[in-house]
């Protein structure tokens, strides 16, 4: 079944870079569906590991318009998906899910967006499908006779008690998954070069700072100040932190073969690709093909910090405007 109306901006994917450009468009009047994929409000944030935090307190993790609720520290991953619910119901978004878009087609100044049972015509579409479904794994030679696990789908440490465990990468997730799992698990940690820490003092509320004024830098032509990398790959959350300084979290130069892993749990904390499948043929690199396709949420490629609940609002901002402009309005 294919709609015969056209919308003005349809926006894939409901997680938080959908929700806050939902915002900015729906506050002027834009005519905006969103499809999502997911079964409830949530995003990516239904799937990560049951200890993952945000890097922030509630008062510096904020979509625009709406506050996020107190929590104490930094909140768990059901107060998020919980605030987004809230969110998505506060604004009473047009929302259709469980909706798997599949493709992306542009003909005739209009792009339609399918998926296997239905079809929508748009003059604009925003890809906000996030990363977290396109987990990345490296090639490696050899092989490995245990469980290959990534950080997409790693369930916690509880099935890895009284193991031997294998973590892959020098980043937030392999420290954070590292050092959960060294409370319970034999644990080897392998990064391809010394964990750059930041400093103990630097969470969230620090790099939302940095990512705006990096951001309004940009956006008025000036220098670039540089990305939260300067100061380290590793957030010190308090338990990364109580392991680095008890000795439980000591990194291990990386394997060159799979040969070399004997542990019989490997987990690869190696990052994500953005979830663009939909959209092949639109994209020259990063670059959309036709004006009215706009990317939100996919880290520094789209805005200092737009891969974060406190940092995606720029962007977001940004593409309405654009959207906006190509509408005349």
């Amino acid at each position: 079944m294919t709609h015969s109306h056209v919308f003005e901006a349809i926006i894939i994917g409901g997680g938080q870079s959908g929700l806050a450009t939902a915002y900015y468009l729906q506050r002027e009047g834009v005519d905006t569906l969103i499809l999502d994929d997911q079964p409830s409000p949530g995003g990516a944030w239904r799937h990560v590991w049951p200890s993952m935090t945000l890097f922030s307190t509630t008062d510096f993790s904020n979509l625009p318009g709406k506050p996020m609720p107190a929590s104490a520290g930094f909140p768990p991953a059901r107060h998020v998906v919980d605030y987004l619910g809230a969110y998505e119901k506060r604004y009473n978004f047009r929302v259709r899910r469980p909706v798997r878009v599949t493709r992306v087609d542009h003909e005739a100044g209009l792009f339609h967006v399918r998926s296997p049972e239905q079809s929508w015509l748009t003059r604009n579409v925003v890809a906000a499908t996030g990363t977290w479904s396109a987990p990345f794994v490296p090639t490696y030679p050899g092989s490995f006779a245990g469980t290959q696990w990534h950080s997409a789908n790693y369930p916690g440490a509880g099935p890895f008690r009284g193991e031997s465990v294998a973590v892959v990468g020098a980043a937030n997730s392999g420290a954070q998954i590292a050092a959960e799992l060294s409370q319970v698990a034999q644990v080897t940690w392998y990064t391809r070069h010394e964990p750059r820490w930041m400093p103990d003092d630097v969470d969230g509320r620090v790099l939302f700072q940095r990512n705006r004024r990096r951001a309004l830098a940009i956006l008025r032509g000036g220098p670039d100040p540089g990305p939260d990398s300067q100061l380290g790959d590793i957030v010190m959350l308090p338990h990364v932190l109580a392991a680095r300084d008890s000795g439980r979290l000591t990194p291990t130069r990386m394997f060159s073969s799979l040969d070399e892993v004997t542990a019989g749990h490997l987990i690869w904390c190696t990052g994500f690709r953005p979830a663009l499948r939909p959209f092949r043929g639109l994209l020259h690199g990063r670059a959309p093909e036709h004006p009215g396709l706009h990317l939100v949420g996919y880290g520094d490629w789209t805005g200092p910090g737009s891969a974060t609940i406190t940092g995606v609002g720029p962007s977001a901002r940004q593409v309405a405007r654009e959207i906006l402009d190509s509408l005349g309005t």
